[in-house]
């Protein structure tokens, strides 16, 4: 991400939540303008251009966006007002703002924890990757394919991003697409994510013992993913961001082997 995303990244940030009344008909209006936007690169280079003024580039918003809510538009004249490295990190952008908006309309729901749930049943079922990242069925046949599976199992805003995303990989793999949308969520509400490997399924006393230590370690609250792994002989392994923090017994097995070869 270059520094003029970052800027214009946080600024369109802090103007959607400025906004009021954002539900999840306006997270739905930016996934539609994020698609609108990266499926037309005259529409795309249009925007992104920063030898535009800027004026104009918000009339090119109030043209092609007209219809939506005023939630949306306003969110949208402050990200093309904005200076981004490129085309396809403004679509990247209004793409993030669509799954905030998502986490700002559901503050109850468990977005990150389903988002996580699915991914986990995308890698075990290589069929449905295979399906879900597949340019032939065309984005909408993808976008249904995921409405049909999640029905009635996870939050609206789950659904919108699952679907929503499908529709508009632009070459990423589903997995790091939901990977994506768990961390944007959880840095909307303020949280870190932890993926937690362990060959037992943590219980709840486990959980909260280990969240807490997370949360005193990193000065924030933590949103914990349990992926159990047989390969962890006792103890976890625990991957906030770049840090790993591996307490299992085959990580003191490996550590105790290279001292004896060494």
């Amino acid at each position: 991400m270059g520094s003029a995303t970052t800027q214009a990244l946080a600024a369109s940030t802090q103007a959607l939540a400025a906004a009021s009344g954002v539900s999840i008909d306006t997270a739905r209006e930016l996934f539609a303008a994020a698609r609108a936007v990266g499926d037309s690169s005259h529409l795309s280079g249009a925007l992104a251009d920063p030898s535009a003024p800027v004026e104009a580039r918000q009339n090119v918003v109030s043209t092609v966006f007209g219809g939506y809510s005023q939630n949306a538009q306003s969110v949208l004249r402050t990200v093309v007002a904005e200076r981004w490295s490129s085309a396809a990190e403004l679509v990247d952008g209004i793409e993030e703002l669509a799954i905030r908006a998502t986490a700002i309309a559901e503050p109850q729901a468990d977005i990150e924890a389903d988002l996580f749930g699915f991914s986990r049943v995308i890698a075990a079922n290589p069929e449905l990757e295979l399906a879900l990242g597949s340019s032939l069925g065309g984005a909408d046949a993808r976008g249904a394919l995921v409405e049909r599976l999640l029905a009635g199992g996870v939050s609206a805003g789950t659904t919108l991003i699952v679907s929503s995303l499908v529709r508009q990989p632009r070459e990423r793999r589903i997995r790091q697409l939901l990977n994506r949308a768990i961390n944007i969520v959880s840095a909307q509400r303020g949280r870190k994510v932890a993926t937690v490997h362990s060959a037992t399924p943590l219980s709840d006393a486990q959980r909260s013992r280990l969240g807490a230590a997370l949360s005193s370690r990193y000065d924030g609250e933590i949103s914990l993913n349990v992926v159990i792994d047989p390969t962890v002989l006792g103890g976890v392994r625990v991957q906030i961001a770049d840090d790993v923090i591996d307490g299992s017994i085959s990580a003191r097995l490996a550590d105790l082997r290279q001292k004896l070869v060494g």
